[in-house]
């Protein structure tokens, strides 16, 4: 089960990593100082750096397989979620808002679109569902249920 977690782990990160170089990509850290992105940078960086190093974290524990590393690394994973949640309840009205700012556009509409209405939705939803059974996988490995 701890390899399954770490496949899981990595796959999330990855899609992780491709919102967040969308969000870099499309100006979100400049838009910091107009307010136009709803996602602050301190919440973003801090659930990307969390996540990272709850990783590492983990890929020692597959090697060492210390049941403190895996319970440290779920104890990372839980501030990772919060924060996780905290950037979709942030997200989810800037992505309805994705319909009206397309009837409303005009001249200069797209200086004023948060960087973090380019995400793909697929990818926001694989994201936290991955996450989820991230979560679930490190819980139960460090809970020893299926043997590690």
């Amino acid at each position: 089960m701890d390899i399954a977690a770490l496949i899981a782990w990595v796959v999330t990160a990855l899609g992780g990593f491709y919102l967040l170089g969308t969000w870099i990509r499309r100006g979100g850290i400049q838009q910091q100082q107009s307010g136009t992105s709803r996602l602050p940078a301190p919440v973003l960086f801090g659930h990307f750096a969390l996540a990272a190093v709850g990783l590492v974290v983990w890929i020692v524990y597959v090697v060492a397989d210390k049941t403190a590393l895996a319970w440290t690394a779920f104890g990372l994973l839980l501030p990772v979620a919060l924060l996780g949640f905290v950037m979709l309840a942030r997200w989810i009205p800037v992505h309805r808002g994705r319909v009206a700012a397309a009837a409303a556009s005009g001249p200069g509409a797209e200086a004023a679109v948060p960087a973090e209405r380019h995400f793909p939705v697929a990818v926001v939803v694989a994201h936290g569902l991955l996450a989820v059974v991230t979560l679930v996988l490190v819980l139960l490995t460090a809970l020893g249920v299926g043997g590690s």
